[in-house]
């Protein structure tokens, strides 16, 4: 059970702590924005083969491996500031410094360069990913939880829009590439500078004097965590809800480009259409988990999401056209949006807030651990069997999503009844025949 969120402080209350959670999203969207969206590009006209821009996806290792120090990120590390924002401050400005660097990089002659600096720029988001989802769980109250993670990915993905479609359109138009990673530094400073100069909200967990959780702790709450039947599904789902679309998505671009769309329209429809439709699908998805029992609201965005990506998979089977390129595009990322927001007020919704940022980067790292491998394999699949067979293992896997959906809607709504049977009124006591003596 996750001990009870912060008082209610008003709407503008809440609308802060959105604002500030969008805002702090944001910047760790932008470099893996580009990573996603722009890089996949840059590589297929570098000429890079298919499996080459699969396995560049392991850029994004950072984001795998922060459970490590997730539990260093959970304590305070500079003096005089709270343990939220003594993290999130070093790793923007460090962020913002290394995307600096590698505007001074040739893509063409210092392409491993470029690639070891995106690592790193993942490094520093992944840390203050831990960070941020943190202070999520300390501020955010539980009938916050639809609104706080639909700004969660709502900042994340316009990060992404900007670093992965608007500055590529620009990068390919008049800016160059290393417009691309200064623009990049430019909005994580002022980001930071608004973040330096913000109050942030305190921790309903943690006392003045408390250094934090301990290690022994942490696991002990994991483990009994993972083992209720309710816990073992969200880590299944968790792990395999993005499996089957990872596959699709990372090979879709480089499709797109064998089919002789240009790099610019690519921009436009997968990094600025199809991330806009993405967005309004993770503010539905926001206003889905506040008026809807959350389990079925993922049963349901499971379900619908199975509709486009079905059509990507035919799509290889076709002479695709634009118009029928940008309505594929856009359905999959609104369903995909949708789902997302859903999903990720799941994985809050069991998280005990004592242990917030390790707990929720757990879980972020099973997702991570669930749809890396599909998609770094996606390109020798493609290679081997080509894009249709490399698009049906994607469906397929998205197919057995919605069957863990399924088994966790039935046993949300068994303990709902069982709740409620415990806590029924006892049956009035009928008496036939006569009348109890009273004494």
């Amino acid at each position: 059970m996750r001990p009870a969120g912060p008082a209610k402080t008003g709407r503008h209350g809440r609308a802060k702590r959105l604002a500030l959670l969008c805002s702090l999203y944001f910047v760790q969207g932008l470099p893996f924005g580009f990573q996603a969206k722009a890089l996949p590009i840059l590589l297929r006209e570098t000429g890079m083969s298919l499996a080459a821009i699969g396995f560049a996806g392991a850029l994004s290792l950072p984001w795998l491996l922060k459970i490590l120090w997730a539990p260093l990120v959970d304590r305070p590390i500079l003096p005089g500031l709270p343990r939220r924002k003594g993290w999130i401050l070093p790793t923007q400005g460090l962020l913002a410094l290394t995307c600096l660097g590698a505007g001074w990089v040739d893509p063409v002659t210092q392409l491993p360069l470029l690639l070891a600096l995106v690592g790193v720029m993942n490094l520093f988001a992944a840390t203050q990913d831990v960070a941020v989802d943190g202070l999520a769980v300390d501020i955010l109250g539980e009938d916050e939880l639809g609104p706080g993670n639909a700004a969660q990915v709502v900042g994340y993905k316009l990060g992404m829009l900007t670093g992965g479609g608007l500055l590529v359109w620009l990068a390919l138009d008049w800016l160059g590439w290393s417009g691309v990673f200064f623009a990049m530094s430019l909005l994580i400073t002022g980001v930071g500078i608004c973040v330096l100069f913000t109050s942030f909200p305190n921790s309903s967990i943690q006392a003045p004097d408390d250094s934090g959780p301990g290690l022994r702790e942490i696991y002990a709450v994991l483990r009994k965590s993972a083992t209720t039947r309710t816990g073992a599904l969200v880590l299944a789902m968790t792990a395999t809800y993005k499996m089957g679309e990872a596959i699709i998505d990372r090979m879709f671009t480089p499709f797109l480009i064998d089919q002789g769309f240009t790099a610019m329209e690519i921009g436009q429809w997968v990094g600025s259409i199809g991330m806009g439709c993405s967005i309004a699908g993770s503010i539905v998805g926001g206003l889905a988990a506040m008026r809807t029992p959350l389990p079925r609201a993922l049963l349901v965005a499971a379900i619908l999401r199975l509709i486009p990506l079905a059509a990507e998979t035919l799509l290889p089977l076709t002479t695709p056209t634009a118009s029928l390129v940008i309505a594929i595009t856009s359905a999959e990322h609104f369903f995909g949006g949708a789902l997302t927001t859903i999903m990720f007020a799941t994985m809050m919704s069991s998280v005990n807030r004592r242990i917030g940022g390790t707990h929720f980067t757990a879980l972020a790292v099973i997702e991570v651990l669930g749809k890396s491998p599909g998609a770094w394999a996606s390109g020798m699949i493609a290679d081997q069997w080509g894009y249709f067979h490399a698009f049906a293992i994607g469906l397929l896997l998205s197919l057995g999503f919605v069957g863990l959906a399924i088994a966790h809607e039935r046993t949300a709504r068994r303990s709902k009844d069982e709740e409620s049977r415990l806590h029924a009124p006892p049956p009035e006591t009928v008496w036939v025949g006569e009348t109890p003596e009273k004494e």
